[in-house]
């Protein structure tokens, strides 16, 4: 049985896991491992990691965010941490590992950090000819 539960959403085209429970050595790390994997596979490469409801972590839980962070680096994606609670804070500062991680207090804050996920923006003169192609792929503000 898995110590930890995994949710996934999505906002402005940003993946937020929200982990709750323990995060440790064993299936727990396999499971949040499979799922961030699967993330990139489906080409959602800008995921936040939500420790808010995370109870316990282990030199095991903190291995598998780094290697979620490797992957999504390796697939020119990016992994932020949000709503870090003080132990974690602790545990990351004695294994040097807040110099790796982009930390946000907010969820807000970390999504906002991404590059604009949307499309391109047109701008020009009123009187441009409307090209369906341009329009398509862009979005007019």
């Amino acid at each position: 049985m898995s110590e930890i539960t995994i949710e996934e959403r999505l906002f402005r085209g940003v993946t937020i896991i929200d982990l709750s429970g323990k995060l440790g050595l064993g299936e727990s790390n396999r499971r949040l491992h499979e799922s961030i994997r699967r993330l990139v596979l489906e080409g959602k490469t800008q995921i936040i990691v939500n420790l808010e409801k995370v109870t316990h972590i282990d030199s095991s839980g903190l291995g598998e965010l780094v290697s979620g962070y490797t992957t999504l680096k390796a697939n020119n994606g990016e992994l932020k941490l949000t709503n870090v609670n003080e132990r974690i804070t602790d545990l990351m500062t004695i294994t040097k590992l807040y110099t790796v991680f982009e930390i946000f207090s907010t969820e807000l804050d970390a999504v906002y950090s991404f590059d604009d996920p949307t499309p391109a923006v047109i701008t020009g003169p009123l009187n441009t000819p409307f090209d369906p192609v341009v329009l398509a792929n862009s979005t007019i503000q």
